[in-house]
């Protein structure tokens, strides 16, 4: 028999790549989702448990049903700049939704849990790469409610038999390689599909925020993750926590950067076409350099990124964009 493995949040952008990646792996996800951000036409390689996280009723049903012992989730809200606003609903969600879908999860006997964490966990860091042992101090609800989460994990894993592995994403982006499914926030917020609907026509211009810090070109440095990638490194904790493996937190990175500006070059190379932009002032909180230290990952899950050099994850942003299906 297929096993199931609840992928809450399943109907999102990664979390609908990692459903594929999962079916691809041998695997039935099922996804708990309410649709609130994410896509009912992404949910196509399992079930749909169309809910939240506090319907205690439907997540137990579902465990029963399927016979599930393994769980991953990405049912969060993620807007920094909605969770300066609206903070109450960021902790709500993030922390008391969470932590009741994990109750729900544990008293139904669910035995592993896969959290989608961030590096927004680590503000502005003092080193670069980040390893993760570096101090967790927010600038942000969203990243204090992601801590939050974080902490409240360890202590119900201390008093319930549950282990747990927690990847703090660093940037996703691309696309589904088959077109399948993609990057479709309202509003968006990532740089990649603002670069890729400026130079389509289908978005405003972009704006660069920050020229002058210390880097080559004096804009910011991120790591990108192709979205491929990131699902393979949930299936991938999920197998090691199958197989008996500890409580873990990984980065979940490439371990390079890219400046904005030479990701924007590398837009109008890869797409052929220019990329309307003019250049701003800092945002208040924009770390300088935001790179991932990928040593525990690689040698723990035996992972390593296959798809995400810059041209790639532009490619498929780009198809994506110009073809998209929601």
């Amino acid at each position: 028999m297929t096993e199931a493995i609840l992928v809450a949040g399943g109907a999102g952008y990664i979390g609908s790549q990692t459903c594929k990646a999962l079916a691809e792996a041998g695997y039935l996800p099922v996804t708990l989702d309410n649709l609130v951000t994410g896509y009912e036409k992404s949910v196509r390689w399992g079930p749909l448990v169309k809910t939240g996280l506090n319907d205690r009723e439907a997540i137990t049903d579902a465990v029963t049903k399927y016979g599930i012992k393994s769980a991953i989730h990405f049912a969060a809200f993620s807007l920094v700049g909605e969770s300066t606003r609206d903070p109450a609903k960021y902790y709500d969600n993030n922390v008391g939704a969470a932590v009741a879908f994990t109750q729900a999860l544990i008293d139904a006997g669910v035995e592993n849990l896969v959290f989608s964490s961030t590096a927004a966990a680590y503000g502005i860091p003092a080193v670069s790469p980040i390893p993760e042992t570096a101090p967790l101090t927010p600038i942000n609800p969203y990243g204090g409610s992601k801590v939050a989460f974080e902490q409240a994990l360890h202590w119900l894993s201390t008093a319930h038999p549950l282990r747990y592995t927690i990847l703090r994403y660093f940037n996703a982006a691309g696309a589904d390689p088959d077109g399948e499914i993609g990057e479709s926030h309202v509003p968006e917020t990532h740089l990649i599909p603002l670069i890729c609907q400026a130079a389509l026509g289908t978005g405003k211009p972009l704006t660069v925020f920050g020229t002058d810090y210390d880097t080559k070109d004096g804009s910011a440095i991120r790591d990108y993750i192709h979205v491929v990638d990131l699902a393979k490194a949930h299936v991938a904790a999920i197998e090691r926590l199958r197989a008996g493996g500890d409580s873990q937190v990984f980065n979940a990175g490439t371990g390079e950067g890219a400046t904005v500006l030479e990701t924007l070059a590398a837009a109008e190379r890869v797409m052929g076409m220019a990329v309307p932009h003019s250049l701003g002032p800092r945002r208040d909180g924009d770390p300088q350099s935001l790179v991932a230290d990928v040593t525990k990952i690689k040698s723990m899950l035996n992972w390593k990124a296959e798809f995400s050099d810059l041209d790639t994850i532009i490619k498929t942003a780009a198809d994506w964009q110009k073809n998209k299906l929601y």
